[in-house]
């Protein structure tokens, strides 16, 4: 097997980590569209392991970037309902021959479905997202990458590819070629502008990644945790939490998730135009990716292949309903707050 294929050894893991033994098969349980996850029971106890993407983990930053988000989520639990994960022979992050791990304690608890989140849980949210925001980290050393300029994506390279593959993507891509690039653009003059803001988050704390035991709250999968304005991630988050199953905004769930955060933060700065602006930079970026694994320049197997293809067409027509959202949404906030 290749280094970026996904080895699964979970029995030399149980191993290594003194986990105790296995006494059942791993169960594979969702974990995102990144990585892998399965539910193991030992001897000791249950738990959640995620197999970090062999592919990913080739990234000279990766590393150090996991380390640093788990250092975030072990750091901030004490402070919020948080998972971060096992701190297991000195480190965050387990190796078994060339597959990377990272092990959780099993918790009870379910994540939301569009349809079951209601106003309680958006304030709920919008209140723990401010105690992040008002944490201070500074004692992490953490360092602040952000000073690196952004590029602009060569979306036409990725078309040109597309064509030459054959994919199903390469029409919708060249029917939204313009559009890509000018949401790139405004998307990049915005973040640089916002730049001089930021804070140590979550950012990516949508209704999957917060489990939930009753009405109380677990915040998990803090592998995206690092550095942000404060602002964007409060409006991505608030939309997160306000959308129905159809993508459409409640708009009292999301003024409702902007009171519990403001409750907790104080006074908002009003640059809603700059924050909607930035707002494609994220989806833009997981665009570009689900493209490289489409096109086989960034994927584990076909399975992670097919994925990204399925992706590049639904991020697109993501992409394309935020962008029909923002003058509602930069209406709203401007004449509520």
């Amino acid at each position: 097997m290749s280094d970026t294929e996904y080895k699964l050894e979970f029995k030399n893991l149980c191993q290594t980590s003194q986990l105790g033994e296995l006494i059942n098969i791993p169960e594979p349980i969702s974990g995102g569209l990144l990585h892998r996850m399965y539910y193991i029971q030992t001897n000791q106890g249950k738990y959640a392991i995620k197999l970090l993407n062999p592919q990913i983990m080739l990234r000279p930053k990766a590393m150090q970037n996991y380390i640093n988000s788990e250092k975030i989520a072990n750091f901030v639990s004490t402070k919020i309902p948080a998972l971060p994960s096992k701190k297991i022979n000195g480190g965050f992050i387990q190796q078994v021959d060339s597959q990377f791990y990272i092990v959780f304690n099993w918790i009870e608890g379910k994540s939301l479905k569009q349809d079951e989140i209601d106003e309680s849980h958006c304030e709920k949210i919008g209140g723990i997202l401010a105690d992040i925001h008002r944490t201070d980290f500074s004692e992490l050393a953490i360092p602040n990458e952000k000073s690196d300029i952004e590029e602009p994506t060569d979306w036409n390279y990725y078309l040109q590819k597309g064509k030459e593959n054959r994919l199903e993507w390469a029409e919708i891509l060249l029917n939204n070629l313009d559009s890509l690039y000018d949401w790139n653009s405004s998307a990049i003059e915005a973040s640089e502008l916002l730049s001089s803001n930021m804070v140590i988050s979550h950012r990516d704390l949508d209704s999957k990644n917060v489990m939930w035991h009753f009405h109380n709250p677990v915040l998990i999968d803090w592998e995206s945790a690092g550095f942000i304005n404060p602002m964007q991630d409060l409006i991505e988050t608030a939309i997160y939490w306000s959308k129905n199953e159809k993508g459409e905004i409640n708009k009292q769930r999301f003024f409702t998730f902007i009171s519990g955060y403001k409750k907790r933060y104080g006074e908002l700065p009003s640059y809603w135009k700059l924050v909607l602006a930035n707002g494609y930079l994220g989806k833009l970026g997981w665009l570009e990716y689900s493209l490289k694994r489409s096109l086989g320049i960034e994927c584990s197997d076909k399975e992670e292949q097919q994925l990204g293809t399925t992706q590049v067409t639904g991020t697109i027509y993501d992409i394309k309903s935020y962008a029909k959202q923002i003058p509602k949404l930069l209406g709203w906030l401007d004449n509520e707050l």
